[in-house]
């Protein structure tokens, strides 16, 4: 399946995939929502029961590039009558077994609320039944989702996808960019990538490099990157995969980039990107973070979502190759992993997302490192580009400018006053935010007050001293103590 690839065959292929409506909504109802559920978790008996000697050709093409079936010739004309079942042959994408068809990659829909697209990868190995060749190609996973969902999506002239697999990063951008760069240190991945481009009628610059060795000296207005950044024991002889690890010792690899991403933004500039940190034991998972935060020399807000003794962490990775609990290779790679962990004194892993942004003026960056375990708003993009926006407001202008400014509270906030039975004052005071990341926190009556008449109206400093009267207070300590409140809520989103 080389970058070569015949463009009319291509174009007979995209052709075909159009007729069949081999769309994400059309899986979902030729398979059911049992079905359908099951294959999201890797699980194929039920999409292979309910495909099995179905003629539909989106059920056809189920079998043949999603479940790694055998495949009678008849059948794939039928659902590829452009191409043909030899066409496939061509293109690299499948070999026969007899007179049966055998794909030798996944190709399967895949969409935002508003496009349709398909993606080409690797087979996993529900479809080969094997464990992962060391040269994987993977496709859309739960990582590259929570990536796409967390991307602000401003318009930008050029965009650089960093590791781009199978070109699920570079789809999304190709909505809001006009130029883009994918680069991976795979070859394979990045001929998958180009068939990627070509399905969905995109033209991309890939190149060939690892991490930001492709772009030396060049700078982006939006780089997205979902990065090798699974921690790997360094032992010979165990197995690697391209596609998770960079071959660095520890959290390296996120290292470099949280600390080298920042020189390939344009003033302005956004990076998003997911990644692992180490935390030693006896330390809080901010300490390491920090210190990459202030040698980026750019705004750094990570969000921890997840934290992982070395145990589970292990677990999930060795499993994620394809090895099964028990086997020899299994406890051979389970014990080299908690090996290297207890080698650096490592107890807990987080995992998360991190935004980084160039200022464009000459201040001191900002740096935000807040660990969110529960429900977050999806999409979150929209959310990060709101929250990038006011931490750059709030950087870039001092207590009085905050004070003049007359605030008005968001239309996913709202106040709950809870009572004791026979009290006329509430006990707790808490404030909840719908969307975002879900805010919640628990204020004093003077905060309730003030996120009250929060209605675009009195400027901040005005409705301070109106309550400071109204509660009997001193309007300078009230204002002094409710400063930080207000910033914390701007950067929230509490308050626009």
């Amino acid at each position: 399946m080389p970058r070569t690839a015949d463009p009319a065959l291509v174009a007979a292929l995209r052709a075909d995939l159009a007729a069949a409506d081999f769309t994400v909504d059309r899986l979902r109802e030729v398979l059911g929502p049992v079905a359908h559920g099951a294959l999201s978790r890797d699980q194929v008996l039920p999409a292979e029961v309910i495909t099995r000697g179905s003629c539909d050709p989106a059920a056809i093409l189920v079998r043949l590039f999603t479940l790694g079936d055998p495949v009678e010739a008849e059948l794939v004309d039928r659902a590829l009558p452009r191409l043909s079942a030899d066409g496939v042959v061509r293109l690299g994408l499948g070999h026969w077994e007899g007179d049966a068809l055998v794909a030798s990659v996944d190709l399967r829909p895949y969409g935002d609320q508003a496009h349709t697209w398909w993606v080409v990868s690797d087979q996993g190995e529900a479809a080969t039944r094997a464990p992962l060749a060391p040269d994987h190609v993977l496709g859309i996973g739960a990582a590259s989702t929570t990536l796409a969902q967390w991307t602000p999506r401003r318009r930008v002239t050029r965009a650089l996808d960093l590791g781009t697999g199978c070109g699920v990063q570079a789809l999304h951008l190709s909505t809001h960019a006009a130029e883009i760069v994918a680069t991976d240190i795979s070859e394979r991945a990045l001929d998958y990538c180009a068939l990627t481009a070509a399905l969905n009628g995109q033209d991309w610059d890939l190149r060939a490099g690892s991490l930001l060795n492709a772009v030396q000296g060049e700078r982006f207005e939006l780089i997205v990157s979902n990065p090798p950044f699974v921690i790997t024991p360094r032992e010979a002889g165990l197995p690697t995969y391209e596609y998770r690890d960079a071959g660095g010792h520890g959290d390296a690899v996120v290292e470099h980039l949280v600390t080298g991403l920042g020189a390939h933004l344009e003033p302005g500039g956004v990076a998003q990107l997911l990644g692992n940190w180490e935390i030693a034991t006896g330390q809080e998972w901010t300490t390491r973070v920090h210190e990459w935060a202030r040698a980026s020399g750019v705004d750094v807000w990570v969000v921890q979502r997840e934290v992982q003794d070395p145990a589970s962490y292990a677990e999930t990775w060795v499993r994620d190759g394809g090895h099964q609990s028990g086997s020899s290779e299994f406890n051979r790679m389970y014990a080299a992993w908690l090996a290297d962990f207890a080698a650096r004194d490592v107890a807990a892993i987080g995992l998360g997302v991190v935004t980084l942004h160039r200022p464009t003026t000459d201040r001191e960056p900002f740096i935000v490192l807040q660990d969110v375990r529960g429900p977050i708003a999806t999409p979150m993009g929209p959310s990060v580009d709101r929250g990038l926006t006011a931490r750059v407001w709030l950087a870039e202008h001092d207590d009085a400018d905050v004070l003049a400014t007359a605030w008005t509270a968001a239309p996913d906030v709202t106040v709950e006053h809870h009572f004791i039975p026979g009290q006329a004052d509430p006990r707790v005071i808490r404030v909840r935010q719908g969307g975002g990341l879900r805010h919640t926190e628990e204020i004093d009556t003077a905060a309730a007050a003030l996120l009250s008449v929060a209605d675009g109206e009195l400027t901040a400093g005005a409705a301070l001293t109106a309550i400071a009267a109204l509660l009997e207070e001193d309007a300078v300590d009230l204002t002094a103590r409710l400063l930080p409140v207000l910033r914390s809520w701007i950067a929230a989103g509490i308050v626009t």
